[in-house]
């Protein structure tokens, strides 16, 4: 290899670049890395502006696949990879891309397509990891997109990326929604508006999963907000067993999304 080629320079600016991508001081930008979540984001056909190998990075497949996908590709030496990397055991191998952006347009798209009609509005959920494990069981689901709340974790961080594998770059995800304006697309678009709550509620199989729903959770911590739990049509809980108090949250996520894909797989 050319030494002239690779990346020598902590303050190289575009290390500098890839810092401040990767700790979201770029809004327009996100940061990806590993092998497998950077061939997902090329095959979710993302803009890529950028792609990071390390110096000993070997990989002749990955290399050939993200170079014939991206304008820029750069070596940077090991010890400096390290550096930008958000992992404690980087692979060798980041991107940055221009960030995702999705609109109620696009979610009210993908409704009329969704193998199950449903929305999931997650308020004020700060656990970035939680998020993008989230959004991968909501693809996996085939409901029709996500929402997330304004004071939410990002839902493009590194943290999220890695727990997403993808999701979060080939379903619809509106950021930064306020309760009112997710209501109203609730009710213009004719969405049951179901709260998962703790207490107070009817067994999550006791009710009708396979009409068009927008399904609202909030964070483990607090959970739904009361104001959201009392305007929805209806109030579900998933009962738990030896004094179990809760699940983690995308566990719950799955079990009520599941529930979903049941009974529409048998209507």
């Amino acid at each position: 290899m050319d030494d002239d080629l690779v990346i020598r320079s902590k303050d190289n600016r575009r290390l500098v670049y890839a810092r401040s991508v990767r700790d979201g001081r770029e809004s327009n930008r996100i940061f990806i890395e590993g092998k497998r979540h950077c061939l997902e984001a090329v095959r979710a056909g993302i803009s890529i502006e950028l792609v990071f190998l390390s110096e000993s990075f070997e990989d002749s497949d990955a290399v050939d696949f993200t170079t014939n996908n991206s304008p820029v590709v750069v070596r940077v030496a090991d010890r400096l990879f390290a550096g930008i990397s958000e992992t404690p055991s980087p692979q060798g191998i980041a991107l940055i891309a221009k960030r995702p952006t999705s609109e109620f347009d696009d979610l009210a798209a993908s409704i009329e397509n969704a193998t199950v009609p449903f929305v999931l509005y997650l308020s004020e959920i700060n656990n970035p990891s939680n998020l993008g494990a989230i959004l991968r069981t909501a693809e996996a689901a085939g409901i029709a997109g996500v929402v997330v709340s304004q004071g939410s974790a990002d839902a493009f961080s590194p943290k999220a990326n890695r727990s997403a594998l993808g999701a979060n770059l080939r379903m619809p995800v509106v950021e930064n929604v306020g309760d009112d304006e997710m209501l109203a697309f609730a009710k213009e678009f004719g969405l049951e508006t179901t709260a998962a709550v703790v207490s107070d509620a009817v067994d999550y199989t006791q009710i009708d999963w396979t009409v068009p729903t927008l399904l609202m959770l909030g964070s483990e911590a607090h959970g739904l907000s009361d104001e959201l739990a009392n305007v929805a049509n209806s109030r579900v809980t998933i009962p738990l067993e030896n004094d179990v108090e809760s699940l983690n949250l995308a566990v719950s996520t799955g079990i009520l999304l599941f529930e979903a894909v049941r009974q529409t797989r048998i209507s």
